[in-house]
């Protein structure tokens, strides 16, 4: 709609004219229960009063608000004509004065795509749940306000709420005549303002501290979720995560916990893993496990409870100016998630996870087309949806741990405490961290800025290793640093290059030089005269971020003794290393699977095997020659149940390898041992077939055509509940027909009646890589409908359609006509909106990446039939 894509320069324009003093909201959102009234959306009253002042009396400009409709508009006590200054997305306000006044009464939209305020029935019981999701400019949808995160004010609010209900907001509430009123909060912006309402479950505890001065801080704590999933909801480990991480924070930032209380929710269909409210912390409910999940599950949450965390100061107290500087609280956040998970919790092999499992991400995006600095050029809100990406969280979060190696952790946790008391309750950009940065450490930060956070791409670093005559010392230990010709930056790193030989059957560190890499070739002069090597590790505990390469030595044996590797953080660079290699096309994909095939079994880290068996099925699905793919799937699955039956009994290692299994599985005799551990006519010691493995084994029923319709639904009639719902729509899209397919498409494409939970639920099923032929008809109706689903859709749906529906698994003769066909589209709408065509690029250069790779591996081996 016109004016929704709020500008960068339209919002710089705003903030020098205007400053908000506050904002008095009141809903009444009594509408949400009851049968839905007529045709239009279902729609709740929203009444805003702004109080602001411009710096140029008789100035214009405008607020934002997306409603269907406007009741009245009142500038300083005039009444306006909603008409005239309501356009769908903005108010008009015309001769402002230096103090003003606008109320906005409006009726607003209930949301089903996550963005605003979502409406969600339950169908287990029929029961109404509702929660906001505003990032990054979505508050708009629920009251009228200046959706900018620089112009921030105080917020307090009221609402009025169906007979039984309880309401949260970022503020304290309580129940006074009918209506749920909440304290003023501190300054904050609209993006990170809140509410929650609904028959939710809800459970307190309560955290206290006392700092060296004496004073105490007293911060209640609840937790909450839908009734329906309060039989699995564990809240004594949820407010253990949250004591230990409030301690850690007060530790290290020296700031008292500014937001009064602190409520944790986990909602249904929720869009993001989780966002940062402050007093009122929103997460998705998947976190609340129904069945049995390894201890990489309950990692995963804790550290998303420390990332949001985190933001109560980076982001919340202190937000960035305008979403180029959106890595100043998400980089910091999932730095400090990190930092605390293994400096505050039982998970004290988080650096593992995030080395193998977060980098991950990062090294993906910094490849993509698509890939920015650090610092990115965010030009309007559409650029800012997107950038909440692999870069901004995890190459971020790198950088910073490099960052910290540079400074040092003392300087650089003083620079974040000078940040906080510098910049409370307002906004910064980067120059305003790297001053404060630059007194704590006496490191010049100017320059580390320039190459870490100003410029994009990824370096890789090879060892070079030269041996004395004898061939039994090191002579020459030389790391050679390379950047792809796109982004030639050479960048300062901060590394530790490690030696490593076999120790009777152990293959352990015996050597460790920590030294600076700048240029294209640094000479590690401490390592000369070391025993020679079997393996160097040149990020030896990942310090830096970087692609790391191996020299020939170091790649035999990794090929011969990888599993011989005692070390977890090592194993899991080494793992990390030869999937990038996979992916760059310089390890043949089936090199890779058969490495997981004869280590994988050895690997101890839950995270980093679960990290493994989705590389190894992307490896497969993605990278290997069509014609090897039967016999690398029949050998995936040999393995995976070899290692299924070998497991200890109950164990996590026994679940990762059944879900493994389930995800491979697809041979007639692989299918019918899943049904018959379904039906209970075989078992595997120590495996419970929960109702959350039950799903995963049907899925791969569904999709080969071993299970119908009505065992779908059988299977939905043991479990009727919201999660069971999405677990049916996805099965009954993943199976292998065309008239299948066809409803799954109309349902996502061609009507926009299902919430975002299902949308993702049915792209997800209707995406088989085992259904290449079926799927191909879709890549001509692809390219034809993604322009007017991305102009007729919310923009969160938009990105699940663009996405999730592109043709990555294309035919065998169709891959190259595939890509032909994106590149024609590409051509042809230049003028298409920016951030429609990163997407399309980026998923271009994946599909492209991939036939690549299967490309190497028909060179190197010749092509079989």
């Amino acid at each position: 709609m016109p004016g929704e894509n709020l500008s960068r320069d339209e919002a710089r324009e705003r903030a020098a004219l205007l400053s908000v003093d506050g904002y008095d909201v009141s809903l009444d959102l009594r509408s949400a229960v009851g049968d839905d009234a007529g045709a239009g959306p279902r729609t709740f009253r929203s009444v805003t009063t702004i109080r602001f002042r411009c710096a140029e009396p008789g100035a214009a400009s405008f607020a934002d608000l997306i409603a269907p409709a406007v009741t009245a508009v009142s500038l300083n006590g005039k009444d306006l004509d909603p008409g005239a200054v309501f356009d769908g997305t903005r108010i008009q306000l015309e001769d402002l004065a230096a103090e003003n006044e606008l109320v906005v009464d409006a009726q607003c939209a209930y949301s089903r795509t996550g963005e605003g305020m979502h409406r969600f029935v339950d169908p287990e019981d029929g029961e109404v749940y509702l929660y906001t999701q505003y990032e990054p400019a979505d508050s708009r949808r629920v009251f009228a306000n200046f959706e900018q995160p620089d112009l921030k004010a105080p917020f307090r609010a009221e609402v009025k709420a169906p007979e039984g209900w309880t309401v949260w907001s970022n503020g304290v509430g309580e129940l006074t005549d009918g209506v749920w009123k909440f304290a003023e909060t501190k300054p904050i912006s609209t993006y990170i303002t809140a509410f929650l309402a609904g028959p939710y479950h809800y459970v307190t505890d309560s955290y206290s501290r006392t700092f060296d001065d004496g004073t105490t801080l007293e911060i209640p704590l609840g937790a909450m979720c839908r009734k329906g999933l309060a039989p699995h909801f564990d809240a004594d480990d949820v407010f253990l995560i949250t004591k230990q991480g409030l301690d850690f924070f007060h530790d290290h930032f020296d700031y008292p916990y500014p937001f009064g209380k602190y409520d944790q929710a986990f909602v249904p269909e929720y869009n993001l893993g989780a966002m940062e409210n402050p007093g009122l912390v929103t997460f998705r409910e998947e976190y609340i496990f129904r069945g049995k999940v390894t201890q990489a599950s309950y990692s995963g949450r804790a550290n998303t409870i420390l990332h949001e965390m985190a933001h109560m100061w980076f982001g919340d107290l202190v937000t960035m100016e305008w979403w180029d500087d959106l890595w100043l609280k998400e980089s910091f956040a999932d730095f400090m998630g990190a930092f605390a998970l293994v400096g505050a919790t039982r998970f004290t092999d988080g650096w593992i996870t995030f080395a193998n499992r977060r980098k991950a991400w990062a090294y993906r995006a910094d490849q993509l087309p698509s890939t920015h600095p650090v610092t990115a050029d965010i030009r309007d809100l559409q650029d800012a949806k997107l950038n909440f990406d692999g870069i901004t969280y995890a190459k971020g979060a790198s950088v910073l741990k490099q960052l910290v190696a540079y400074a040092g952790q003392d300087a650089f946790l003083e620079g974040a405490r000078r940040y906080f008391k510098r910049n409370a309750y307002g906004n910064t950009r980067l120059g305003d961290l790297l001053s404060v940065l630059e007194e704590t450490s006496g490191r010049d930060m100017t320059s580390w800025a320039r190459s870490w956070l100003q410029t994009a791409g990824v370096n890789s670093l090879t060892p070079q290793v030269v041996l004395d005559v004898e061939g039994g010392r090191i002579a020459e230990l030389t790391v050679l640093q390379e950047a792809a010709e796109s982004h030639p930056e050479l960048r300062p790193h901060r590394v530790a290059v490690g030696l490593y030989r076999m120790e009777g059957d152990r293959l352990v560190r015996y050597e460790r030089a920590e030294v600076d890499v700048d240029g294209p070739r640094t000479v590690v002069v401490e390592l000369a005269g070391a025993d020679a090597p079997e393996l160097v590790l040149v990020n030896d505990d990942d310090l830096t971020y970087c692609k790391t390469r191996f020299d020939a030595t170091s790649l035999d044996t990794l090929r011969d003794r990888l599993g011989a590797l005692t070390d977890p953080m090592a194993r899991a660079l080494c793992w990390s290393a030869l999937w990038n290699m996979t992916r760059d096309a310089l390890l043949l994909a089936p090199d890779f699977i058969d490495l997981v095939m004869r280590f994988g079994r050895r690997e101890t880290d839950i995270g980093v095997l679960q990290m493994l068996h989705a590389w190894a099925n992307s490896a497969l699905v993605d990278y290997s020659p069509p014609w090897w793919r039967e016999t690398g799937a029949k050998l995936l699955a040999h393995v995976a149940l070899r290692d299924l039956r070998d497991a200890e009994p109950g164990s996590e290692h026994q679940l990762a390898w059944a879900r493994f299994y389930a995800s491979v599985a697809s041979a007639p005799e692989e299918l019918a041992l899943l049904q018959a551990l379904l039906d209970g006519t075989e078992q595997i010691e120590g495996l419970v077939v929960d109702q959350e493995l039950r799903w995963a084994f049907l899925e791969p029923l569904a999709a080969h055509g071993a299970a119908d319709e009505a065992a779908v639904a059988a299977e939905l009639a043991r479990d009727d509940t919201a999660s069971g719902k999405r677990h049916q729509v996805r099965c009954l899209a993943a199976r292998p027909s065309a008239a299948v397919k066809a409803q799954a498409w109309a349902q996502v494409v061609e009507s926009d009646t299902l919430s975002n939970a299902l949308v993702e639920a049915t792209i997800a099923g209707f995406v088989q890589p085992s259904q290449r032929e079926l799927l191909a008809p879709y890549t001509e109706k692809y390219f034809a409908a993604i322009e007017r689903v991305w102009a007729e859709r919310s923009i969160q749906i938009g990105v699940d359609v663009v996405r999730g529906l592109f043709p990555s698994y294309p035919a065998a003769d169709d891959a190259q006509a595939t890509l032909d066909a994106t590149d024609a589209w590409l051509t042809s709408h230049e003028e298409a909106v920016p951030a429609l065509r990163r997407l399309v690029l980026e998923a271009r250069d994946d599909l492209a990446r991939a036939l690549r790779a299967q490309a190497a591996d028909n060179e190197g081996r010749g092509a079989q039939g």
